[in-house]
């Protein structure tokens, strides 16, 4: 067959239809069926980045010590510097048609694709409790203001919170269930009507902050203090590296698996100029709008407020405000959780045994996940949020980054046999089913960030691990990346795959 064939013929469907390793769901998309556009993609990013966790990002690199600038162009930066693996993994899937632990099968082989499909997995299992948690903090929230004896109820037992929280985050979280069963045509139409929506609602925030406060507050129009001790530009740089790597791996994970979406793509051009349009940009205004309102609050209610639905339940006795806003804030939060953190786990989990797991089962395995990790306790802290959750997980998808980019764009340079990727004994079986180079420089690229993160989670004494290994740390997916990309060609030109 041509390696350049973009799609499966029907014979050849035919063909592969009793292979383990095909289903529907993993099945390359038609070309007719590839009609995802520029305004589709933009809309993919200005609706995921319009998000609570956004508008909340730079509060912690604030209380770190920047000043709101430089948090904004932390954050700007970060996002510029993900959107080169986002776009360069994004090729293959529009070029083939393929999801993320297909394409992933071609560097790990058809059966070691499930080590990087399951990591990714496991980590968009986090992000979607944190997000349906979000939502359901949301609703339960604004109810507290009509039924304020809800705020009194005790926590249950080890749970750490209240019977209504629980019930209005199972109430979130069956919104979001009923959505992966409706189907991926019904999330692009979800992020098409939110993207307009948030951005608009956002601007009247801010527009209603300046106006109330008479300006934007004291953080725009004064640098924040820095922690005592030691100088402005020394603590902006010990503190940058960190904040800079954490920036890039709130989207690592969508780094991975955007051939989960642009195999839905109608051209190259429509995926890269849509998410060049609507990611770096989209994350800097939420962050601004965040910064800026929650300024201004401090003017306001003469109280610091990041967290914007504590902001919106001081609207109280406004119920048509209170209704908007509850609405957009749950559309926001579902929009962003569906394609955020379910369509990669629910395609990555069916890649486990793709004749029996569906994309809908993949879908529900990652909603119990993400009920039983107690998403509520992961988030409860920001520095092990922002320092221990991203900068920890980046370690892990830094070094698949780096495997699959020298893969595809150095080694085969963007060829793949598309037949092969669904046959267990084609090209890419190599040692039974399993990628060896590729899984030992995944797990060699992974070594040099473990000591900073086990003393970063206090695991082990943070004293007792050497300073290389702790500055190392600050830099998790860089390094990660770095080293995979290197030793993954270094490995493959040393240990060639035996002709077939």
């Amino acid at each position: 067959m041509n390696a350049n064939q973009t799609e499966l013929s029907q014979s050849e469907r035919e063909e592969l239809r009793d292979s383990p390793l095909y289903s529907p769901d993993l099945a390359p998309v038609p070309v007719e069926r590839r009609k995802w556009t520029l305004w589709n993609f933009a809309a993919l990013w200005i609706s995921m980045a319009a998000c609570i966790p956004t508008y909340m990002l730079a509060s912690s690199l604030i209380g770190g010590g920047m000043n709101w600038w430089q948090a904004i162009l932390t954050i700007f930066l970060g996002n510029v510097i993900v959107l080169i693996p986002m776009v360069l993994n994004a090729h293959a899937g529009t070029a083939y048609g393929i999801p993320f632990p297909v394409f992933c099968r071609a560097a790990f082989g058809t059966r070691g694709a499930n080590v990087p499909a399951l990591l990714r997995a496991l980590v968009a299992c986090g992000w979607f409790g944190i997000q349906t948690w979000i939502g359901g903090d949301a609703i339960y929230k604004i109810l507290t203001v009509w039924f304020p004896s809800l705020a009194q109820s005790a926590a249950l037992g080890g749970l750490g919170i209240s019977l209504p929280q629980l019930l209005c985050f199972l109430f979130f979280w069956a919104i979001n269930m009923a959505v992966i069963y409706a189907g991926i045509d019904s999330i692009r139409i979800l992020l098409s009507i939110k993207a307009p929506l948030l951005i608009a609602l956002g601007l009247m925030l801010l527009a209603w902050a300046c106006q109330k406060a008479g300006g934007f507050g004291p953080m725009l129009s004064k640098p924040s203090d820095f922690a005592a001790g030691g100088s402005k530009s020394g603590q902006f740089w010990q503190f940058f590296g960190p904040s800079l790597t954490a920036m890039v791996g709130f989207w690592a994970t969508l780094s991975l698996n955007i051939p989960d979406f642009s195999r839905y793509a109608r051209s190259q051009r429509d995926q890269v100029l849509g998410q060049t349009i609507g990611l770096p940009a989209t994350m800097a205004l939420y962050s601004f709008i965040g910064v800026a309102v929650t300024s201004a609050t401090t003017i306001i209610y003469h109280e610091t407020i990041w967290n914007p639905v504590d902001l919106l339940a001081k609207f109280k006795d406004n119920h048509v405000v209170l209704v908007i806003s509850l609405f957009a804030l749950c559309l926001a939060t579902l929009a962003t959780n569906i394609a955020a953190n379910v369509v990669s786990p629910a395609n990555d989990f069916a890649n486990l045994a793709p004749r029996f797991l569906t994309f809908r089962l993949g879908g529900l395995i990652t909603g119990i996940i993400g009920i039983l990790i107690m998403p509520w306790k992961l988030i409860a802290d920001p520095h092990g949020y922002i320092f221990t959750w991203l900068g920890g997980y980046g370690a892990l998808l830094g070094p698949i980054g780096g495997i699959l980019i020298a893969d595809y764009y150095v080694r085969r340079h963007r060829q793949l046999n598309l037949v092969d990727l669904y046959r267990p004994g084609g090209e890419y079986n190599y040692t039974n089913g399993f990628g060896v180079a590729a899984l030992v420089v995944l797990v060699v690229s992974i070594l040099p960030n473990l000591p900073g993160f086990l003393a970063t989670t206090n695991v082990v004494p943070p004293a007792s691990v050497p300073k290389l290994f702790l500055h190392l740390y600050d830099y998790t997916w860089f390094v990660g990346f770095g080293l995979s990309f290197f030793l993954y060609l270094a490995a493959k030109k040393l240990f060639p795959d035996p002709a077939r």
